[in-house]
């Protein structure tokens, strides 16, 4: 497996509910449409609490600003990622995506990169 992390920061003009419920709501499911073009075995969205404890522990740790959330796409290798890019499908659906991610995410401000999870610790 390998999985794309990609660290959102929210455009400055929404607020991070407003952030949220426009991934949540409306790219979600663009990303579903195009999942088979693209070749996702998985995707998880995960969306930042406020509150007292995020900020307790970004406190105890010196910690920056939190991201607005976190967005987790899996492939099966990294030959299904590069064949699905590849493929003019592909190609097609990440531009949909692209520009879908422009409207909401701070792109400039959110780093993402590809790797492989190594698991220390499962509790299932």
């Amino acid at each position: 497996m390998i999985k794309l992390v990609f660290c959102l920061r929210r455009q400055a003009q929404l607020t991070r509910e407003e952030f949220q419920r426009y991934w949540y709501d409306n790219h979600g499911p663009l990303v579903r449409k195009h999942a088979a073009a693209l070749r996702m075995h998985r995707y998880v969205q995960a969306h930042t609490l406020g509150g007292g404890l995020t900020d307790a522990l970004r406190a105890s740790r010196g910690a920056p600003e939190a991201y607005d959330g976190v967005a987790e796409v899996w492939w099966r290798s990294e030959e299904d990622l590069a064949e699905a890019t590849a493929s003019e499908a592909g190609r097609a659906a990440g531009q949909e995506l692209l520009e879908d991610e422009r409207k909401f995410i701070d792109l400039a401000h959110s780093p993402l990169w590809l790797c492989r999870e190594r698991p220390l610790l499962d509790g299932s």
